[in-house]
């Protein structure tokens, strides 16, 4: 496989290109500046946030929106938001760091994301001069709140299916429908609605709270994140000002599908976050109960779970800034090609689509395994409401539903590397033919020089030789009937996650021990060790799976060869060592240490 520099690299090309560690960015990296932003977050979380989570969840008048306008005061809105309207004009890494830093606060993070996410940034990439200026220094300050209306009772997933109607009159669009899941509709100023204008040009609108026939409905009654706000929105003659168009006619779904690309990254943030502080009070339960005398924490099998809980969190944390970089990187070099503001963030969001998507799959399920061995490290405590782990476990839920289920993600993973194949963006053909006739000739069993991640880099290499021989045979199988035959995307979805994460935190150990030594990075290279035996694992199985479904015969004979000579290892590893090595480190500081 071909090598290549980060700065260079394309999205979705991980899959077909080797970066070298000194071009990715980890979370070593971040400096101080980067890391006081997120400390104040922090610090917010806990001192204002965590002591009043009984009373946002049933919903105290006004506490939540208290507590954004006072994160608003800290600066924490503006991260992203140019200077000139308000905010601090800083990189894509930052805003993810401070995203990650929120995600512990459990219905915060989503009323926050709602407001700097999908409820401001369709304004800051797509408003006019005028309406930025009107509306960007105040959700930039939090003296106005934003949310998203997009969601209707028969589009879901299919959002472009939305009934809500507007038609011109005068200088006036007269809107008529109904939103629902709403996001901070109990106290936002700015809704950022999408109607149909003659009834099929799906079209972005800016509606001020106190608009005319703008309604909503009681808050809804849901299993988790109950502090945050959702309410059903309703638009009965509600009459916008033309100027308050959000982009241009009939191209609303451009909003849409590009805001999306960066909420679902940011998700992943938060989910990190969560994960994290899930993790700390496991570390601190586990050192505290005590049975047979001692506390639970001796236990092989309570250190399973402490470490498996935080070698997912390292690799969701290592490829999360990894993407977020290329980001950046993609968006200074549309800059430097001449593009603006809105356009170079939004091609570069756009550009790692795929990595975005998967990210949000890989931190929500992350975060799901984190607190449901939370609540079997507390034990019955765990079921109890008087404990953290009930609020952290119904909290989690909704990650897997939130910016496209992690179904569609999954399909979209898969669509949009063959969709950028097929247009010539990305050359997946000529790398699926070199593994096929790889598969014909006799293995190579040559003397490969042997260095510290050799092994684990051929692991790498081989996975997505595996991920590439069985798409190239569903698209040879399938063809244009492919997106009818979702569970075979979805076995091959699961290969390229474990394979984009477990070489995420291959790049950053590596960069570990280049920089520190192999000595001090030897936890992080058991903990790699044991997250590329689970990636291993995980593409032979789903590889396995979407072969009995499309081959037959000889050729899935060759095929299932194929598969277990690309998930083959050469050693035993001794994962269970492993893993008490790393629970002996967050068992020794009673906390998440990495």
């Amino acid at each position: 496989m071909e090598t290549t520099q980060n700065r260079t690299l394309k999205g979705g090309e991980f899959l077909i290109k080797e970066t070298q560690a000194a071009d990715i960015f980890t979370p070593e990296d971040f400096n101080e500046e980067q890391k006081m932003m997120a400390e104040t977050t922090h610090q917010f979380v806990d001192s204002e946030v965590t002591p009043v989570l009984d009373r946002l969840d049933n919903h105290e008048e006004g506490l939540m929106e208290s507590l954004m306008k006072k994160a608003g005061e800290l600066g924490l809105f503006g991260i992203s938001i140019p200077e000139e309207y308000g905010g601090f004009d800083k990189d894509f890494n930052t805003s993810l760091l401070v995203t990650e830093a929120a995600g512990g606060g459990h219905s915060f993070p989503v009323a926050f994301a709602a407001h700097t996410g999908i409820g401001t940034l369709p304004i800051l990439y797509f408003g006019t001069k005028e309406q930025k200026q009107k509306y960007l220094p105040k959700l930039a300050s939090g003296e106005w709140m934003a949310s998203y209306c997009l969601t209707e009772p028969g589009s879901g997933s299919d959002a472009l299916a939305a009934k809500t109607k507007a038609v011109l009159e005068g200088d006036h669009y007269v809107l008529n429908g109904q939103k629902m899941w709403i996001t901070n509709a109990g106290f936002a100023d700015v809704f950022i609605v999408f109607a149909q204008v003659d009834g099929d040009k799906f079209t972005g609108f800016i509606v001020e709270k106190g608009t005319e026939g703008l309604s909503l409905g009681p808050e809804e009654h849901k299993m988790g994140i109950k502090g945050s706000s959702t309410r059903q929105v309703f638009l009965t003659d509600c009459k916008v000002p033309k100027e308050n168009v959000l982009g241009e006619i009939g191209k609303g779904h451009l909003i849409a599908f590009n805001i999306l690309n960066l909420g679902r990254i940011k998700l992943a943030a938060a989910t990190l976050g969560a994960a994290k502080k899930v993790a700390n009070l496991s570390v601190q339960y586990a050192n505290e109960r005590i049975q047979f005398k001692i506390p639970i924490s001796k236990f092989g099998a309570i250190r399973h779970k402490l470490a498996e809980q935080a070698i997912k969190i390292y690799a969701l944390e290592s490829a999360l800034y990894r993407c977020g970089n290329d980001i950046y990187l993609k968006e200074e070099e549309l800059k430097a090609a001449g593009q603006g503001y809105n356009e170079a963030l939004l091609g570069a969001a756009k550009e790692f689509a795929v990595e975005a998507a998967i990210l949000k799959v890989e931190g929500s399920e992350v975060l799901d395994y984190v607190v449901d061995e939370g609540v079997q490290i507390y034990g019955g405590y765990g079921f109890s409401a008087d404990y953290p782990m009930d609020r952290a476990y119904r909290d989690s839920r909704i990650n897997r539903i939130f910016e496209g289920t992690n179904e569609i993600n999954r399909m979209l993973t898969v669509d949009m590397l063959l969709k950028r194949a097929m247009k010539g963006e990305l050359d997946l053909m000529s790398p699926a033919k070199a593994v096929q006739d790889e598969l014909m000739s006799i293995p190579d069993f040559g003397d490969e020089e042997e260095t510290l991640f050799s092994q684990e880099k051929k692991v790498i290499r081989n996975l997505k030789k595996a991920i590439l021989m069985t798409a190239g045979t569903a698209v040879q199988k399938f063809m244009m009937s492919l997106a009818k035959e979702q569970e075979v995307l979805m076995n091959i979805a699961d290969m390229a996650i474990k394979t984009y994460v477990a070489e995420s935190l291959l790049l950053r150990v590596e960069k570990i021990v280049q920089s520190q030594g192999e000595e001090a990075a030897a936890l992080q290279i058991d903990m790699l060790r044991v997250y590329l035996e689970e990636a291993i694992n995980t593409t032979y199985l789903a590889g396995k799976e979407a072969i009995g479904a499309m081959a037959e015969g000889d050729e899935q004979k060759m095929l299932f060869i194929g598969l277990k000579r690309f998930t083959k290892t050469s050693e035993l590893f001794n994962a269970k060592e492993a893993r008490r090595r790393v629970a002996a480190k967050l068992i020794a500081e009673n906390r998440y240490a990495f």
